[in-house]
């Protein structure tokens, strides 16, 4: 075999091996994607024109989340936090429509006071879905069902509905955000109107 001959050996294996190290690289981070972002992994790539694109929107979101001083509420807003859901509950029996409208805002203001930006739905959807993009389907749905109650489009088990999935959202906000559940117990209990043992988090 010539030298010349050699030489291009060499460059072809070189040239597989980077390209079977950038696959490698491509994959990985798909699928740090995928683990980070759940089904909003999957949300994000039905919206955008290919892959390529959700992926480098879930990139940017990551960026920005960065810049963020997102911090966990103390023991003592968990527990104000806890006990206005509590009540919040209780009031749905007899108000189902205020009662959802008082659940965004309950929901806002916990975001809020973590370091969450509340101005523009898409953008907190957006921001949210870097740790809470599991979950955050509940916070679509409530959302768009309390939308439709501002013009009497929803009816109670609609809105018993957004309530459910506002809950799942809200109980996360109360996290301390370390991975242990230490939100105070009133929030894991649900109060009969609300109970919907068919919903799976």
């Amino acid at each position: 075999m010539s030298i010349m001959t050699m030489a291009w050996v060499a460059v072809a294996i070189a040239v597989v091996l980077a390209l079977a190290v950038g696959y490698v690289m491509l994959r990985q981070r798909r699928q740090g994607l995928r683990r980070r972002f759940g089904p909003e992994y999957e949300h994000t790539l039905n919206e955008q024109d290919s892959r390529g694109e959700a992926e480098q929107e879930l990139r940017a979101r990551e960026k920005r989340f960065a810049t963020l001083d997102i911090t966990p509420l103390t023991p003592a807003s968990r527990q104000t936090y806890a006990g206005q859901w509590t009540e919040l509950q209780e009031r749905f029996v007899d108000a189902p429509g205020p009662a959802v409208t008082e659940a965004d805002e309950l929901v806002t203001a916990a975001m809020a006071e973590r370091g969450y930006p509340t101005e523009g739905f898409r953008q907190q959807l957006a921001d949210l879905s870097v740790v809470h993009g599991r979950t955050l389907h509940h916070y679509r749905q409530a959302h768009e069902i309390s939308t439709r109650a501002t013009s009497g489009e929803a009816s109670t088990e609609d809105l018993r509905q957004a309530m459910v999935h506002y809950r799942v959202l809200f109980e996360e906000l109360l996290d301390d955000g370390d991975g242990h559940h230490t939100r105070p117990p009133e929030t894991r209990h649900e109060q009969p109107a609300l109970q919907d043992d068919s919903q799976q988090r």
